[in-house]
């Protein structure tokens, strides 16, 4: 296939309330340099590089951070930046990609990719997608990115292989029997003993005809709206269609809206390096250790100290005698936490948000 029809999506309307107090409503995680030494929306960008030009790359965020993400990639950026005035989770957000990159080329086929992805073995992951566009422009199939597990692990969705598909560049493409919730960790086990489970990436390949044929099939609504985005006459048309019809649209991940549900899936397990960091323990390995076992970013000196986390934004931060705490100071805010208890920041925050004058720092 000639790669001239194809596309991306990169979805970066997350808020990461789990980095917080670093990230923030206004500097959400994927404006942040958590790992790989440049913000993660510049990286997700720049890994396209041979693939899919700049100015076919669709960014879908908040409206809020339209202008930060420009002045992230700068303003000779080619890259398409398109604002949600609300958000509607994934399914909203793909409709109005697929919108954007019809009115632009009817027979393209596309990658849906997130800004908070950490990704190596980058000639992998960029073959991967050559094979999937290929694929998907050929074939009338929903394609999603399973991740080939490391471990058993609770924190994702899992994927459930059936029969072989397609095998296209060395990479093995199978039917997909069933999309599964996180599991416990002794059934996640149970799936990796059996080889037939990856985890569910959130990453998916398709055309633009195929996507919106599954809309009109189980989204009827979104359907409509997609044909009805398509058809407007500029940018500035298409965003005011946006801000009008959004806050009326159902919110529905793409999983539940259209995955869980076609009978077209198919699935291929990446081989390349891949992590969500969707939590500060989930930081941990990409952050520089110090002597003593501590992943530390910033100005930062323990003593007595380890297994600890410890990001310290524009002051030194200290730590003695202490061990598997996360130790974050950002914004004249501090945030001292067990590490087995990080997922509990957003009930934090929740009662954060019942306080008055808190807003700044949200």
């Amino acid at each position: 296939m000639s790669l001239t029809h194809a596309y991306a999506v990169i979805m970066a309307g997350g808020k990461g309330e789990r980095f917080w107090p670093l990230s923030t409503s206004r500097r959400p995680k994927q404006l942040l340099a958590l790992a790989g030494g440049k913000p993660l929306i510049v990286q997700a960008v720049e890994r396209l590089a041979g693939v899919i030009p700049p100015e076919r790359v669709l960014i879908v965020t908040n409206e809020s951070l339209v202008a930060p993400i420009r002045d992230l990639l700068g303003e000779g950026s080619p890259v398409g930046i398109l604002g949600e005035p609300v958000g509607r989770d994934t399914a909203a957000a793909i409709a109005a990609g697929a919108a954007w990159i019809r009115r632009r080329d009817p027979e393209a086929v596309f990658c849906v990719l997130t800004a908070d992805h950490v990704i190596g073995d980058l000639p992998v992951f960029r073959e991967t997608l050559v094979q999937g566009l290929t694929l998907c422009a050929a074939h009338e199939v929903l394609m999603t990115i399973g991740i080939g597990p490391t471990e058993p692990s609770s924190a994702y969705g899992y994927i459930e292989a059936g029969a072989p598909w397609l095998s296209s560049g060395g990479i093995e493409f199978h039917r997909v029997r069933r999309f599964v919730e996180k599991p416990d960790a002794d059934t996640a086990r149970q799936y990796l003993a059996t080889g037939r489970y990856a985890w569910n990436s959130g990453m998916f390949v398709w055309s633009v005809r195929s996507i919106r044929a599954a809309f009109a099939e189980f989204q009827p609504a979104l359907a409509e709206r997609l044909d009805a985005w398509s058809a407007c006459a500029g940018d500035a048309e298409f965003q005011a269609a946006l801000e009008r019809d959004f806050p009326d649209l159902r919110k529905i991940s793409i999983d539940y809206a259209v995955m869980e549900k076609a009978p077209n899936i198919v699935m291929c397990k990446g081989a390349f390096a891949w992590d969500d960091v969707g939590s500060w323990p989930a930081l941990e390995s990409h952050l520089p250790a110090d002597g003593q076992g501590n992943a530390v970013q910033g100005d930062v000196a323990a003593a007595g100290s380890s297994g600890n986390i410890v990001v310290s934004d524009g002051r030194l931060t200290a730590l003695v005698g202490v061990r598997d705490l996360v130790v974050v100071q950002a914004d004249g805010v501090t945030l001292v936490c067990d590490k087995a208890h990080s997922q509990d920041i957003k009930t934090l925050l929740a009662q954060l948000r019942e306080q008055p004058g808190r807003e700044p720092i949200l």
